[in-house]
């Protein structure tokens, strides 16, 4: 059988494995498509020393088009043995820089050929920092930098199936990106949170279902679940129960003034819009908040040790030292969550300037406890101990000094399952992460208890409409005629966060 045809049946024979897991009937109709399609396709007289790349562009598109309309996933292959990866950048802020340079620091040819987002001078200051950095893997002229609430699609258009699109703007934006990449047929790396309220996270549920049946490998940008050192102590926690039962977790995130969590009035001139969305921590329809942004490592790494998601949230929190500030969110805030089993998980927020700081979280057992994080995201510093105080004498394990990191661990392991086909989804979780996260908002913005179901079933959509902005819009949050916007009333307003 001549390469190209050999190549064509490989990638049949890795569609039927592929559903040996599925059901009966699947597994059936993908036998006899595989049957079919050799016969018909592939049974010429091509010879060998007549293969062109158009011939093989030609059988690899037929065998895609085919196992497209089997509804079957078929790896992604690029023409001509080109084994380099392209990746679009849409959301050219701080996170997407970094998430860009995890990207190009991988394994293998990786380039950066497009990039997006909403504000000019983003597109270009992020442009020539990545172009200095990595010379020799940024490919994206003028023409490949896009502005625009629809920059999205033409950077996404630039790309081939298989291909990575990177979406790192404000969490409102996230389903609709990622709604077009699955069209696309793209592999995902979406930052964190990825929904941000009930109805988004509907949706994402079933874009995440959507996904996997193309078998699109997809990140989350949860980076503390791939933290080397983090994976160690869940399997000394969880396998071999080196603190027992665990029976409570507690976890902090207070520090000063952080980010764009904070914002005064709009100045008179300019869009309300771009206002906000240039300062996107402060509304909670843009990224659910400091509560949804900032508190999620915490929340989604003890829940990981914990090896479930709490069933409901009670939450109290406050506006405190406001001054001129006009954003939506407390300073502090104060969640109990309660997992299926009546275990506890307390988790404190808070940005104020001058009060203590902690950034860590902590597991305690029937027989010792842990710390999962110390002094931030990375190094987690885990450590085990065989009682509930914190001292030396006490000290079971601890990770090593050195620990590699976790931003790149991500990307490594992404990179790795598009190369080699294993499967990678973590649309999913990330949804759920998301959901719990907005679930303790919401008990503190209402002063009610809030369970899983209810967060999920939640009709509060925050910006329904928000596949349809232009840079003329209106936005979905309108200021008043004091240049303040709608904050939570706790009791006051029950049903909804404002």
């Amino acid at each position: 059988m001549p390469w190209p045809e050999m190549l064509a049946a490989h990638f049949l024979h890795r569609l039927v494995d592929q559903a040996r897991a599925s059901g009966y009937q699947e597994r059936i109709a993908l036998s006899r498509f595989k049957t079919h399609l050799l016969r018909d396709l592939f049974m010429n007289d091509i010879s060998n020393n007549d293969v062109s790349r158009r011939d093989l562009l030609k059988t690899t598109t037929q065998v895609a088009a085919a196992a497209a309309l089997a509804g079957v996933a078929i790896p992604a292959v690029h023409a001509a043995g080109d084994e380099t990866i392209n990746i679009a950048l849409v959301g050219c802020g701080g996170r997407g820089t970094g998430a860009t340079e995890n990207a190009l620091r991988t394994k293998g040819p990786v380039k950066l050929v497009a990039m997006a987002d909403v504000f000019t001078d983003h597109v270009k200051s992020k442009h020539k920092y990545i172009q200095d950095a990595f010379p020799k893997q940024v490919d994206v002229p003028e023409s490949r930098r896009f502005v625009g609430f629809d920059g999205y699609k033409k950077a996404m258009d630039s790309l081939r199936p298989g291909d990575v699109v990177i979406l790192t703007t404000p969490p409102a934006f996230r389903w609709v990106h990622f709604t077009y990449a699955i069209a696309k047929g793209l592999n995902v790396f979406m930052e964190k949170p990825t929904t941000v309220d009930g109805p988004s996270t509907r949706k994402m549920f079933k874009l995440a279902d959507e996904s996997e049946k193309k078998g699109l490998k997809v990140g989350v940008g949860l980076m503390c679940r791939h933290c080397a050192v983090r994976g160690e102590l869940f399997e000394r926690i969880n396998k071999n129960k080196e603190i027992g039962d665990i029976i409570s977790m507690r976890a902090y995130r207070q520090a000063g003034l952080t980010a764009t969590a904070f914002v005064g009035p709009k100045p008179d001139k300019g869009s309300e819009l771009l206002y906000q969305i240039k300062n996107f921590h402060s509304f909670l329809w843009l990224s659910g908040g400091a509560f949804s942004d900032f508190l999620i490592h915490n929340i989604d790494e003890c829940c990981w040790m914990k090896g479930s998601w709490p069933v409901q949230a009670k939450s109290s929190g406050g506006r405190h030292y406001r001054g001129n500030y006009v954003d939506q969110n407390f300073d502090t805030y104060s969640t109990e969550y309660t997992f299926d089993d009546g275990s506890k998980f307390h988790l404190e927020g808070r940005t104020m300037p001058g009060a203590t700081s902690e950034f860590a979280s902590y597991a305690h057992g029937s027989k010792g406890s842990a710390v999962i994080s110390a002094r931030g995201h990375s190094p987690a510093r885990c450590k085990i101990y065989k009682g509930q105080k914190f001292v030396k004498s006490d000290l079971v394990w601890s990770a090593p000094a050195r620990e590699p990191d976790p931003y790149q661990l991500e990307w490594d392991h992404l990179m790795d399952a598009i190369r080699t086909g294993k499967p990678y989804n973590e649309a999913r979780r990330g949804a759920e992460a998301s959901l719990v996260t907005s679930m303790g908002r919401m008990a503190a913005h209402t002063g009610q208890v809030i369970t899983y179901q209810q967060m999920l079933d939640c009709e509060h959509e925050f910006a329904p409409d928000v596949d349809r902005l232009t840079l003329e819009s209106a936005s979905p949050l309108v200021a008043d005629k004091d240049k303040k916007y709608p904050v939570p009333q706790p009791g006051i307003k029950t049903k909804r966060e404002y």
